[in-house]
């Protein structure tokens, strides 16, 4: 049995701007309904996301958010080797981050990026850094895990290309950085007691995956694909037919795969996460 009596799940963005389309908000509660947006046609903005966060959703809510919680740490014993700034966990990360960017309006990060340490370590449209290593970048021991699921996660030093997480993982930090005190942030914080809200890390394509789509084919772009997948769910569908928008199709299956998942040790022990990767990386929950 779960200790949660309500799931969410919130699709980000990491643009320029105060309000984006890209941020959708879905909730369901234990049981077999469909999940639900929430203020659906509202376009959100970081900061009321936050807000809801740490004063408006149910008591009891494992809520997901689409966003990278840490950088790669495993991989070379820091997260910016060579600087000496450079924090020893995610929790003074999210710190340091919230503080260079105090001037950013709209939760960005820009002051982040541009910073003339971390500036190196980013891969930026039209340069790489210095240290940004190459490649596809570093990678979190979880985005392993997510490669090993079927997903293909992008490094998180990484700020060009319509697949970059680089900016939605920065802003999000800040969000998460505020939230200290207010909600748990698993792993890096326990989980509450029975009745206690909770976020975590998601990645959209598991939903979809352990819903029964393909990898590379994990976008649902009509309401019929959306109830297909929530039947797999054991979900009832959304009253809904034709096109649909992908953030709230991925925001809505994911709340959906959060209720049918979230009873389950695996997804709270996965087998590569030690305490110190929990502490430094943090985890993406469902990547086994």
């Amino acid at each position: 049995m779960t200790r949660f009596t309500h799931f969410a799940a919130i699709d980000w963005s990491g643009a320029a701007g105060e309000r984006h389309r890209g941020i959708a908000v879905a909730i369901c509660t234990t049981g077999r309904d469909a999940p639900q947006l929430v203020r659906p046609g509202h376009r959100w903005s970081r900061a009321e996301v936050l807000d809801w966060l740490a004063t408006q959703m149910p008591e009891g809510t494992l809520a997901g958010l689409d966003l990278g919680m840490s950088l790669p740490f495993a991989d070379r014993g820091a997260f910016f080797p060579g600087w000496n700034e450079s924090p020893d966990d995610a929790r003074a990360l999210w710190a340091l981050i919230d503080r260079i960017c105090a001037g950013d309006a709209h939760l960005c990060a820009s002051s982040f990026v541009g910073h003339e340490w971390a500036h190196r370590f980013f891969r930026h449209r039209g340069e790489e850094g210095d240290l940004f290593g190459g490649g596809r970048g570093r990678f979190r021991i979880t985005e392993h895990a997510q490669r090993e699921a079927g997903c293909n996660p992008y490094s998180n030093f990484n700020l060009v290309g319509a697949a970059q997480v680089g900016k939605s993982s920065l802003t999000g930090m800040r969000v998460l950085h505020r939230l200290s005190g207010l909600v748990p942030v698993w792993p890096v914080d326990a989980l509450p007691g029975r009745g206690g809200s909770a976020v975590v890390e998601i990645y959209t394509s598991l939903a979809a995956i352990h819903a029964g789509r393909r990898a590379g084919q994990t976008k649902l772009r009509s309401y019929e694909e959306l109830n297909e997948a929530l039947a797999a769910l054991g979900s009832g569908p959304v009253p809904a037919i034709g096109p649909v928008d992908d953030h709230i199709s991925d925001a809505l299956i994911t709340a959906a795969w959060l209720r049918e998942v979230a009873h389950l040790p695996e997804y709270w022990h996965p087998s590569a996460m030690t305490d110190e990767i929990a502490q430094t990386e943090g985890w993406t929950f469902g990547a086994l």
